[in-house]
């Protein structure tokens, strides 16, 4: 029993904190408002559907989505095992459906069949692997070798890379000794092919080597579950909510400001200014902390890849200005752990002497540290944005940092008044003038009139 025993510990032990470091990420994106306009629809199950389980924008690059479905798949895949895995763990049994189906030729050919289909995608996302590990550290594609991806963010990627070296390993080293031991008994298509190298070694030893791949195999599955929500690989989980939550307006199209909008009404109807209530609440224009944006484009920042595949399409970094769409969701991610990990620590030196009269716990309601997105993220990232929609369009699993990027420019024009003098000069003449350039509408309607004359 101490093997059962063990292994429900470790178990128990994973899921505590698992659930502990998922909680803190699920707190952070709900930091962010709801928006109260997205609702679920057949186009959202389409979405999700289409892109998150199908990868239909990946194949835009067809080999880097081949590599990338060899991984997809036998990590879908390879579930299948895991829970024969546990099972066998928990009840201390050894390949428990082979064992309850003895007897039957079709479930016991149905078993080898899937062991050896998980193997075959096993030995693929080995190749992808390899492949991965090529492309990210031998030929240093442009994409992958940028500013943003020194330190912490390769090493991420290279992590979990070697762990599904090491995770594959185990389970054909598993497989393999199994297969020696019991004489080729179980048929699998790979494991088959590597037994042999086992002659001539004891049983003893042999399933001293099984052992090894099983455990090692069960405890590579425990850590990277602990380690995902450290690691951009998150995506695996919330690729799916987030293509759900994406917008679903036509690109290119950016959202009004409510109140600009009933401002510019009430102009167009004096009227309407008397039928609306007067608010006595200042509005705040744009975004300028993680409080402000929504909860999904949180979400998109805990989902994003750190592929690049923005960054490579923006014509602005091409040109080689300073914007990097796949930076600005970084930023917005380490902004949001970094508001998290103070919240749970209760830093109340990070309020102000107001709020720390009022009270001495810190919460999202009176949070103040004297930093906002703007400490990440800078005005000139910001103004090298065409609005293009490059990166929207890129991007595999429907992330929009464009949405973020705009209203962040909104905050940084209408609540700082920070803006170039080029932009300056345009606003004055469109507050004027009704138009970017500096000449009456009497004027323009001359202009429109002499140009009809001439033709």
């Amino acid at each position: 029993m101490i093997g059962p025993i063990l292994f429900a510990l470790v178990l128990l032990g994973t899921a505590a904190f698992s659930y502990k470091k998922y909680s803190f990420v699920i707190r952070n994106i709900q930091l962010g408002k709801v928006d109260e306009e997205a609702q679920p629809s057949p186009e959202r199950w389409r979405n999700t559907i289409m892109v998150a389980l199908g990868q239909q924008k990946m194949f835009k690059r067809p080999l880097a989505a081949f590599l990338h479905l060899c991984v997809y798949a036998a990590f879908l895949v390879t579930q299948i095992e895991l829970i024969e895995i546990v099972i066998d763990g928990l009840t201390g049994q050894h390949r428990l459906f082979w064992a309850w189906w003895e007897g039957s030729d079709f479930l016991r050919g149905f078993y080898t069949f899937l062991v050896s289909f998980i193997e075959v995608l096993s030995v693929m996302a080995l190749v992808a692997t390899f492949a991965f590990l090529s492309r990210r550290n031998l030929l240093k594609l442009p994409r992958f070798v940028k500013s943003e991806m020194n330190g912490w963010p390769k090493l991420d990627a290279n992590l979990i890379l070697f762990a599904e070296i090491i995770l594959v390993c185990c389970i054909f080293l598993m497989n393999s000794t199994d297969m020696a031991i019991h004489r080729n008994e179980y048929g699998f298509l790979v494991s088959g092919l590597i037994s042999p190298i086992w002659e001539g070694i004891s049983n003893e030893s042999l399933h001293i080597l099984e052992r090894i791949g099983w455990w090692g195999h069960i405890l590579m599955v425990f850590v990277f579950l602990g380690y995902l929500p450290y690691s951009k690989h998150l995506h695996i989980i919330f690729a799916f909510p987030n293509t759900f939550w994406a917008r679903l307006n036509k690109k290119g199209e950016m959202a009004n400001m409510k109140e600009v909008q009933e401002e510019v009404a009430s102009m167009m109807d004096p009227n309407a200014a008397f039928d609306a209530p007067v608010s006595e609440e200042i509005p705040k224009f744009g975004v300028s902390d993680v409080f402000d944006l929504k909860r999904q484009q949180i979400m998109s920042a805990y989902t994003c890849t750190e592929c690049g595949r923005c960054t490579s399409m923006c014509p602005a970094n091409l040109t080689g200005k300073k914007l990097s769409p796949r930076k600005i969701m970084m930023d917005v991610r380490d902004r949001a752990d970094e508001v998290g990990q103070n919240l749970d620590l209760n830093k109340t030196e990070f309020i102000n002497e107001e709020q720390k009269a009022e009270t001495s716990k810190l919460t999202a309601a009176n949070y103040d540290d004297g930093k906002t997105l703007f400490d990440y993220i800078s005005a000139e990232e910001l103004r090298a944005c065409t609005s293009c929609n490059a990166c929207v369009e890129a991007c595999p699993v429907l992330i929009n940092p464009l949405d973020i990027i705009i209203e962040l420019r909104r905050n940084l024009i209408l609540e700082q008044s920070d803006s170039p003098e080029e932009w300056n000069g345009m606003f004055n003449t469109i507050e004027n003038n009704g138009a970017p350039w500096a000449f009456s509408p009497d004027d323009r309607d001359k202009w429109a009139m002499e140009i009809n004359n001439a033709e």
